[in-house]
């Protein structure tokens, strides 16, 4: 059997995958941003020593119980319960704004429990060092504990982010038009199904690898204090 791969007629539809490209890292650059602040704040009434001993008992449930339904539950459930489920009790959302939603909810719960792991490794002795020098319990969470913790968990927060990356491939079921929309709206016009995933794909291999190299050299320049 003789296959003749045709990349150049998916490679003339490169406003489409421009677009694709676009909305991929518009909506993973927005869900880092809040999904990491979400996750901060969830660790923190979650971690031992900090929030946990602080915030009432409703909101550890609360945040306990985001984190197991969002951990538990598949990503397309999630995104499909926002998108059509949401519309029935009153909340009309257009498939970008459902996307980046289902992102940051779903990259919250996991960071959550990550941060948390950092924050629970904080030795008891830098602890114990900035009580003895009267800081309240948010400056030793935001100054003492806080940095170290990213410090630690930084890799395995990336890889998260990086997954979440490749999960928004989901979002093109609810027509947002990122990378495999593209893809699917390639291939059904020029009937390249074939060579119009493998353009993406090659395409999700560069964002991810751009994307790990981009948020270590982020944490490594400005986090933590060296290049």
């Amino acid at each position: 059997m003789n296959v003749q791969l045709d990349f150049a007629a998916v490679l003339s539809e490169w406003p489409l995958l421009l677009t694709g490209v676009a909305w991929t890292l518009g909506l993973t650059i927005a869900s880092v941003i809040i999904g990491t602040l979400l996750g901060i704040g969830g660790a923190w009434v979650r971690a031992r020593g900090f929030g946990a001993d602080m915030a009432p008992a409703w909101l550890k449930a609360v945040v306990t119980g985001y984190v197991e339904l969002i951990r538990n539950t598949p990503f397309i459930v999630q995104l499909f319960f926002i998108f059509f489920g949401l519309p029935a009790a009153g909340f009309k959302l257009s498939a970008e704004m459902a996307s980046l939603i289902a992102m940051v909810v779903n990259l919250g719960a996991y960071a959550t429990e990550i941060i948390r792991a950092g924050l629970e490794a904080t030795p008891k002795g830098h602890i114990e060092a900035a009580q003895s020098l009267a800081l309240s319990r948010r400056q030793i969470f935001l100054w003492v504990a806080l940095p170290p913790a990213l410090h630690k968990i930084w890799p395995s927060l990336v890889s998260q982010i990086i997954i979440v990356m490749l999960g928004s491939s989901v979002c093109g079921q609810i027509s947002t038009e990122e990378l495999s929309y593209a893809a699917d709206l390639i291939q059904s016009r020029n009937f390249r199904s074939f060579e119009a995933f493998i353009v993406v794909g090659a395409l999700y291999l560069l964002l991810s690898v751009m994307m790990r190299y981009a948020l270590n050299w982020l944490g490594a320049t400005f986090l933590f204090g060296r290049r």
